[in-house]
């Protein structure tokens, strides 16, 4: 049996919690997982480390709250879709009636690269619903961007307030409608300048030899194999699923390595492609989905001229 204002619901019970000050963060975060506790609900926390140590002091001595890792988690979304699945299927599997979660994204995650966070916020209320999940995903209003917080009123159906109540969001936007949106990402600052490489209806073996080549070290091995195969897998998906011309363009610089691949085509229907696993990758999902777990920055842009993937890696949060 669900408990507190998730009593009732189905599902994935998705809060957003905007505050001001630490003593707000504590005068939700405390009681939430107090009460978790009191029912008998695995209880976590996913707070990056000072607020995780504000959260720590403020619970009684003893307190069987788990503190997840932060770092690891919040590498890709994708990787913290995974992680958050299993991590929710074995609380499930030991017979939790409800989970409760408090967390927050990394700051640096606000930048340059929320535009895949933000589909990661639209994708859960999804990818969780098979969950009895509670979670509240705190931003702290005196540091979080202005255009971060229009889509955290996008993206969460609900909102938790510092005097403990709970209401629902009026601009909440149902994935399917969001993620299908027109939404461009901030332009990488050395896409102003002229391409290191630009091909025309490359071969992906073309693909590859070229990233390859700008690679020459700059790398980590890791980091440099999985954009070959993520830049691969992505020019194999616009001259099958795509129309032509299919350009590549390519950019190197001292920390990191960014491609495009732009064709005529209007993208992949589905509108959790690179978030979720796909079936049987008919419409190109499975390319996406690889490139977001070998990727250390994805973007996806739709526009009159056709739809364009971006592949960072390396170092992606350039200012913005």
């Amino acid at each position: 049996m669900r408990t507190g204002a998730a009593s009732g619901h189905v599902g994935y019970f998705h809060e957003a919690f905007l505050y001001d000050s630490d003593e707000e963060l504590l005068a939700v975060a405390v009681p939430f997982l107090l009460d978790g506790l009191a029912a008998g609900e695995p209880t976590a926390v996913n707070l990056d480390e000072p607020n995780a140590e504000l959260v720590r002091r403020a619970l009684p001595a003893g307190a069987d709250v788990t503190f997840l890792p932060v770092g690891d988690l919040y590498a890709r979304p994708s990787v913290a879709l995974r992680v958050y699945r299993e991590l929710l299927a074995s609380y499930m599997a030991e017979g939790a009636a409800q989970i409760r979660v408090v967390g927050e994204l990394p700051p640096v995650l606000l930048g340059a690269t929320w535009d895949w966070w933000a589909r990661y916020e639209s994708a859960i209320n999804h990818a969780y619903d098979d969950f009895p999940l509670w979670s509240i995903c705190a931003y702290d209003r005196r540091s979080t961007p202005a255009r971060v917080l229009a889509d955290v009123a996008r993206t969460h159906p609900r909102v938790a307030r510092p005097d403990g109540g709970h209401v629902t969001a009026d601009l909440y936007t149902d994935p399917m409608s969001y993620l299908t949106e027109p939404r461009p990402a901030p332009l990488d600052p050395v896409q102003r300048t002229a391409p290191l490489v630009e091909l025309v209806d490359p071969t992906p073996a073309r693909a590859r030899a070229e990233v390859r080549a700008a690679d020459n070290g700059l790398l980590p091995p890791d980091s440099a194999d999985g954009l070959v195969i993520a830049v691969s897998e992505v020019v194999s998906n616009a001259l099958r699923h795509g129309e032509p011309p299919v350009r590549m363009r390519l950019w190197r610089t001292p920390d990191r390595i960014v491609v495009t691949v732009h064709d005529r085509g209007p993208g992949p229907k589905d509108p959790y492609a690179g978030l979720l696993p796909v079936g049987d990758g008919s419409d190109g999902g499975l390319g996406l989905w690889i490139s977001h777990q070998s990727c250390d920055h994805v973007t996806h842009h739709r526009d009159a001229s056709g739809f364009t993937i971006r592949l960072t890696a390396g170092n992606p949060h350039f200012p913005v």
